[in-house]
């Protein structure tokens, strides 16, 4: 079998006496979508941000498509392949949705940065942002600020950004937090549609959009994975049925 895109092992953070990463062995193959839930508290984005290099673990390793990057910076994880959303939208309120995808495409064709105004007349990038746009159901939406666009149709543009980067494997960091049922709704259609395409490692508390796209899912709980399976293992499992599912006895 071939080696997994990402693997994890021995994954460890410590914030003072506070283990918020306690050992984290996982792994993602190509293509799959790899769930990770757990309580609030339980250590997911901490989690993620290690991935991601934004946080140096005090234990343990990384690996992505072979190689070790456990102490390589952001940027590096960027360029082999890594890309992410986050819980709470970051984008650039004042600017257009075309332009905040305009300016990702910069940065992954390498260009020296350059203003807004400049990305607005460059067609090497409005034509692959366009088209990124029309991917998530945002074409109607182009020219519209971020600061006026609703907050599902914000999700989907941060979307459009992280894609924007080509990854490899896209860190997925609660993408259904806040969003409305139709706009949940559109945002599973969308996951629904890069499965496959796109190796995914997927935070959610949303159980059913969990259990509706999870090749595999593995719970965190305290800092700790407690069991990793199929949905239907995971649901069968009671320890995770006690310490999460809440269906175990008070």
């Amino acid at each position: 079998m071939a080696e997994p895109l990402l693997q994890v092992d021995g994954l460890t953070k410590r914030f003072g006496g506070l283990t918020a990463s306690d050992g984290i062995s996982l792994d993602v193959r190509d293509g799959e979508l790899h769930a990770v839930i757990g309580p609030n508290g339980a250590g997911k984005t901490t989690f993620i941000a290690q991935l991601m290099g934004e946080l140096k673990p005090d234990a343990g390793s990384i690996r992505f498509g072979g190689e070790d990057i456990t102490v390589l910076p952001t940027p590096g994880r960027v360029r082999r392949g890594i890309g992410r959303t986050f819980q709470i939208v970051e984008l650039l309120p004042d600017a257009t949705a075309l332009a905040n995808v305009a300016l990702a495409v910069q940065v992954r064709q390498g260009h020296s940065f350059r203003f807004l105004a400049q990305v607005a007349r460059d067609r090497a990038l409005l034509e692959p942002a366009q088209a990124l746009l029309a991917r998530v159901g945002l074409s109607a939406r182009a020219a519209v600020p971020v600061a006026a666009l609703s907050h599902g149709e914000r999700k989907q543009l941060e979307l459009a950004v992280a894609l924007a980067g080509e990854p490899r494997l896209l860190l997925l960091d609660e993408p259904m937090a806040g969003l409305g049922p139709v706009e949940s709704r559109r945002m599973l259609e969308l996951l629904a549609e890069l499965k496959g395409r796109i190796a995914m490692l997927l935070v959610e508390h949303d159980m059913e959009t969990v259990f509706a796209l999870a090749d595999r899912i593995s719970v965190l709980v305290y800092g700790r994975i407690i069991a990793s399976g199929t949905a239907a293992q995971i649901q069968a499992d009671p320890e995770v049925r006690t310490a999460y599912l809440g269906e175990g006895d008070a």
